[in-house]
C-alpha cells in the first residue's frame, strides 16, 4: 500500500466512524415488498410512481446524479441525436430479436446493467430482479455491492446466464477469493468498472444524510456498507486502477473481462490492449462527471475503434424501445438498462421488472416491424 493509500484508508476510517454514529440515530429502513405485474405506458412514468414508495435517501441514492444533472439530461436527449430513416415494402411481419454473446443464447438483446442494492427499491432485493431477468431470456448483472450473498441470486437466475461487475479490494487476496466464489456460481463474465474509483459530487445523497441502511456480503471481507455513505464504499475498494487489473483478472479468473466506462476511443484501444474480452461505453448515468458527454454521443466512436474484435455493451439514459433500437445501430451489440428496472423492482417486485423488460422489448420489436431489419446486426445503416 502506497502513503498516498494509507492516508485515503486513515481519512475513511475516521468519517466511517462518523457516519456509522449517524446511521444508529436514523429510522430503520423500510423498502417496498410489492409483487405484481405493471400496465406501463412509459418507463418515464414509473420514476414517478417510484417516488411514493421508496423511503426519500433510498430514492434520492437511485435517481439522482452528480453535479447539476446536466449529464443526466444529456443521457436521455442525446438520442434525439440520430434520427432513424423510414423504411417500406420490406415484407417483415416478425423481426427477429435474438442475439448470443459468448456461446449463450438470449431472447432480446437488453439486458441487466449492474446497480448497487436493489434491496433500496424492494425488500426482495437483487434475486427478484435475477429471476425476472433469467424469465426474460437475458443476463443480469450482479454488482458486488448487491445487498444478497451471490448464492441466492445465482439461484434465483435459475442457470440463466450471468455476469459479475467487479469493485476490486485493496487486498488480491479478497480479490482472488471474490473471483473463485464468482467463478464457482457459474458467472460468465467479469465487468470492472473503472470510472467509479472514487464517488461523484452526488449532492442529493449529501442533502439526505444518505447512507446504506443495507449490507453488502459478496464484498463484505472488506466492507460492510451498512451506515457508510457512498464515498466511503468507494473509499474501502481500490481506488487506483491500471490495465494491469484487467490482465490480472482475465488471467485469474479465466473469464471475458468487460472494461466498463469507456466513452473515448483511446481508452478503449488501451483496454483491448490490456486483454479486455468487451468494451462497456457509459458514464455511469450520468452519476459520476457531471458536464460529461452523453454517453450515447461516444457509442459510435468507441464502437468504431473497437472494430468488431470484441463485443460492445451500452448503457446510460435508456428510456424507450427506440434508445436501445438507436444503441444498437451506433454499434453496441447488447443494451443494459438501471433506473427503469430498479423502478419496476420497487413497484412490482419480480414482476414489476419484467414488466419493464416486456414494454421495452415490445417498443423495440415495433421500431424493427415498422423500419425492416430481419436481424438486429443490420440496424447500422438505418440513420439519417
Amino acid at each position: 500500500m502506497t502513503e498516498v493509500e494509507k492516508d485515503v484508508q486513515i481519512t475513511h476510517s475516521s468519517d466511517n466512524i462518523k457516519e456509522e454514529s449517524a446511521y444508529a440515530n436514523q429510522v430503520p429502513y423500510k423498502a417496498s415488498e410489492a409483487e405484481k405485474p405493471l400496465d406501463i405506458i412509459n418507463v418515464f412514468d414509473l420514476e414517478l410512481e417510484a417516488e411514493k414508495v421508496i423511503p426519500k435517501g433510498g430514492y434520492g441514492y437511485i435517481s439522482s446524479g452528480a453535479g447539476d444533472l446536466w449529464t443526466i439530461k444529456q443521457n436521455i436527449d442525446s438520442f434525439n441525436h440520430k434520427l432513424i430513416v423510414p423504411r417500406v415494402l420490406k415484407n417483415i411481419e416478425h423481426p427477429n430479436q435474438h442475439t448470443s454473446i459468448f456461446g449463450c443464447d438470449l431472447a432480446t438483446p437488453i439486458i441487466m446493467a449492474p446497480v448497487a442494492a436493489h434491496g433500496l427499491a424492494n425488500a426482495a432485493a437483487e434475486p427478484a430482479t435475477a429471476k425476472a431477468v433469467a424469465e426474460s431470456g437475458s443476463i443480469m448483472t450482479i454488482s458486488s455491492y448487491a445487498n444478497k450473498p451471490f448464492k441466492e441470486i445465482s439461484e434465483a437466475g435459475a442457470g440463466a446466464p450471468q455476469w459479475f461487475q467487479f469493485y476490486m479490494s485493496k487486498d488480491d487476496g479478497i480479490n482472488r477469493d471474490i473471483l473463485d466464489e464468482t467463478k464457482a456460481n457459474g458467472v460468465k463474465a467479469i465487468v470492472l468498472t473503472a470510472d467509479a474509483t472514487v464517488g461523484g459530487n452526488r449532492e442529493a445523497d449529501k442533502r439526505n444524510g444518505f447512507v446504506f441502511p443495507l449490507g453488502m456480503p459478496i464484498v463484505q471481507a472488506y466492507q460492510s456498507g451498512v451506515g457508510h455513505s457512498m464515498d466511503s464504499v468507494y473509499g474501502s475498494s481500490k481506488q487506483v486502477l491500471s490495465p494491469k487489473d484487467v490482465e490480472f483478472i482475465a488471467s485469474y479468473s479465466g473469464l471475458p473481462v468487460f472494461v466498463k466506462g469507456v466513452q473515448s476511443a483511446e481508452d478503449a484501444l488501451i483496454s483491448l490492449a490490456s486483454g479486455a474480452g468487451g468494451i462497456w461505453v457509459t458514464n455511469h448515468g450520468g452519476r459520476q462527471l457531471d458536464g460529461g458527454p452523453a454517453a450515447f454521443d461516444s457509442l459510435q466512436s468507441v464502437a468504431e475503434a473497437v472494430d468488431k474484435k470484441v463485443p460492445v455493451v451500452f448503457d446510460s439514459g435508456v428510456r424507450r424501445g427506440q434508445h436501445v433500437f438507436k444503441a444498437l445501430a451506433s454499434g453496441a451489440d447488447l443494451v443494459a438498462i438501471g433506473r427503469p428496472a430498479i423502478y419496476g423492482l420497487a413497484l412490482g417486485g419480480s414482476q414489476g421488472v419484467k414488466s419493464v423488460l416486456i414494454i421495452l422489448n415490445m417498443n423495440l420489436r415495433l421500431l424493427c416491424s415498422l423500419l425492416g431489419p430481419r436481424q438486429l446486426k443490420i440496424l447500422r445503416t438505418l440513420f439519417y
